[in-house]
C-alpha cells in the first residue's frame, strides 16, 4: 500500500515500489494517465462505488494535472464501461479464474486488454510493456511475467494485422 508524506499507508490504493531518483519527474504524460486509472480500477475492485466518486478522488491526487487526461477518463471509464467483455476477452488465456486474480494484476490487463482493443494508435507492444511496467511498478513479485504472458497471447486476435506483420513468419 502506498504511503503518504508521512509514510503512512493510503486506504484503497495498490502498493507502489519507490522509482530510482529523478526517473518520477521523466514519466510521460501517458504513463502517469495509465498509473492514475490503475488506482482507480484497484479502488472500484476494493471498493465499489460511484464512477464518478473514485475519478473525483484520483483527480485530487498530486501530478494528476501532469496526466494525459482524455487518456486517463478512456482508461478508467472504458475499463469500467467494459469490464465484463474485457474479462471475456482475457480469460480464455488465464490459468486460473478470474476471481483469484489480484486486483492490481486484474486492472493491468484490462487497461492492457482496452489499449489494445481501443487505442489503435497505441502500438500493441507498446500497450503490453505499458502493462508489464504497471505490473513491476505496483504488482507482485512475478505479476509482469504473467501480464505479459497473457496480454501476448491476446494481442493477435484484437490486432492479427500488425501483430503478423511484427512477428517473423511462424510463430
Amino acid at each position: 500500500m502506498p504511503a503518504d508524506s508521512n509514510n503512512k499507508p493510503i486506504e484503497g490504493r495498490p502498493a507502489r515500489k519507490p522509482a530510482p531518483a529523478g526517473r518520477d519527474r521523466a514519466k510521460s504524460s501517458r504513463r502517469r494517465a495509465r498509473e492514475f486509472a490503475l488506482q482507480g480500477l484497484y479502488e472500484w475492485q476494493i471498493n465499489p462505488r460511484k464512477v464518478s466518486e473514485i475519478d473525483a478522488h484520483i483527480r485530487e491526487q498530486d501530478d494528476f494535472a501532469r496526466c494525459d487526461r482524455p487518456h486517463y477518463d478512456a482508461l478508467l471509464h472504458g475499463c469500467i464501461d467494459q469490464a465484463a467483455k474485457l474479462d471475456a476477452d482475457l480469460i480464455q488465456f488465464l490459468d486460473r479464474p478470474i476471481e483469484e486474480l489480484s486486483p492490481v494484476e486484474h486492472a493491468v490487463l484490462w487497461i492492457g486488454a482496452y489499449e489494445l482493443a481501443h487505442c489503435l494508435e497505441v502500438p500493441y507492444k507498446v500497450a503490453i510493456n505499458e502493462a508489464v511496467e504497471l505490473a513491476k511498478s505496483f504488482g507482485g513479485t512475478d505479476g509482469h511475467k504473467y501480464v505479459n504472458g497473457v496480454l501476448d497471447h491476446l494481442a493477435p486476435g484484437l490486432r492479427p494485422d500488425e501483430v503478423k506483420a511484427a512477428r517473423p513468419s511462424g510463430r
